[in-house]
């Protein structure tokens, strides 16, 4: 396991762990995908007809360790043993988080990711029915904009995540975005 003060470190300095045959590897891209928490935000107009019918109840925290394996359910994954373990502890402490969409039939969808003050990394997304996943972006991000959360990291940028207005940073731009985020919030924190 990857000692919890190890992975939130390196998350603070924008760097995160993937494993690949049984070797942890760390990475740092050359650009960083982000999605916004402004008015940049898009919701696309399917997506937005389907949240009216309310398809999923949208739950948090409540199967974190069954999001992760439905994230590793694919031919290739970076999530094994190691990482399982390892943010289920952080989850533990109160540091990575899932949000879930779930219906009759159980557990259909959602995401994980870990929590610093004001940033959030997303993880990793899953689907076994339409718009599990994206509904549970949706949520993220409305509750990131009420805690005051400044940036929704997403690692690297997918053609998928460029549909809610994902973007693209240089890693020294990322750099400078992340340490502001984290020092914003905590001001705003301070504040009377």
């Amino acid at each position: 396991m990857i000692p919890p003060e190890i992975l939130l470190e390196a998350y603070a300095r924008g760097v995160f762990p993937m494993a690949d045959d049984g070797e942890i590897h760390w990475f740092s891209p050359e650009m960083r995908g982000l999605i916004p928490l402004d008015d940049r935000f898009h919701i696309p107009r399917g997506l937005r007809k389907a949240l009216t019918k309310h398809p999923f109840e949208v739950r948090w925290n409540t199967s974190f360790r069954e999001v992760m394996l439905g994230c590793a359910e694919r031919e290739e994954t970076w999530i094994d043993d190691i990482i399982l373990e390892s943010y289920c502890e952080l989850h533990r402490l109160g540091c990575a988080h899932s949000v879930e969409c779930w219906d009759e039939d159980g557990l259909q969808g959602g995401l994980y990711g870990v929590a610093l003050p004001g940033v959030f990394f997303g993880e990793s997304m899953f689907s076994r029915k339409t718009d599990a996943s994206k509904i549970a972006l949706v949520a993220l991000v409305n509750q990131l904009r009420e805690w005051g959360y400044s940036l929704l990291d997403t690692q690297w940028m997918t053609t998928h995540l460029r549909q809610f207005g994902g973007y693209e940073l240089a890693r020294t731009d990322y750099h400078r975005a992340l340490s502001q985020a984290l020092k914003q919030y905590q001001r705003n924190r301070n504040e009377p």
